[in-house]
């Protein structure tokens, strides 16, 4: 009989409060996530890091000795390969934004219940994003610049196109049909189609490539 694969994902802390990383730790390891190391302050973060190399770093945006963008800058060139979530009390999307720039693959708010925070982190562990809500500044200060001509875009059409970018919104099936006028069958129906069109079965993927291309709902 094989052996079922109990690997955990390993995670680092990085935030100046004790009881936040008190509580994180406690809830993260009480659903099978190993807490490989914490840090306070970005000396003792950077210091602990390389050696511990986590999957995914959990860090606080505002920090007493450097700023949390900073940081996830110089973190992402020691551990390349591990991936940044923001922790944060702040929810402007200008924050959001510039922590995307500089690398984060996800962003939580500390207002947010915990569970929020572990669904993010096995998110960006298996390669995803993890933003608010409606906050495509952020994804696309991640995407690369792409060339305006791509021959994907010419498979769909003008309605499937604002679909697609009002998915990226956040939009629901019903929310992209009341936008639109139409119904919340035929929104499926052509969320659908632009799955089929771009081989891309997920929203998450769809947003991704909307993003990609700058899909903007309103043309």
């Amino acid at each position: 009989m094989k052996k079922k694969s109990c690997t955990k994902i390993k995670v680092f802390l990085v935030d100046d409060h004790p009881a936040v990383r008190e509580g994180v730790r406690f809830y993260l390891t009480s659903h099978s996530i190993a807490v490989v190391g914490e840090a306070s302050d970005a000396p003792e973060a950077l210091r602990k890091v390389k050696k511990l190399s986590p999957e995914v770093i959990v860090l606080d945006v505002n920090l007493p000795s450097m700023a949390g963008w900073e940081l996830a800058r110089r973190l992402r060139r020691l551990v390349p390969k591990a991936k940044i979530l923001a922790f944060s009390i702040h929810s402007s999307e200008e924050y959001v934004e510039r922590m995307a720039r500089c690398g984060a693959r996800g962003y939580v708010t500390k207002d947010q219940p915990t569970a929020e925070l572990l669904d993010a982190i096995k998110h960006v562990f298996r390669g995803g994003l993890h933003f608010p809500a409606g906050m495509t500044g952020a994804l696309l200060a991640l995407a690369p610049k792409v060339s305006p001509n791509q021959p994907d875009r010419i498979k769909l059409t003008v309605r499937e196109l604002k679909v697609l970018a009002l998915l990226a919104e956040g939009l629901s099936d019903k929310g992209v049909a009341a936008k639109l006028g139409i119904s919340a069958r035929t929104a499926e129906t052509l969320r659908e189609h632009i799955s089929h069109k771009l081989s891309i079965s997920t929203v998450a993927g769809l947003t991704k490539y909307a993003v990609q291309h700058r899909l903007n709902p309103l043309k």
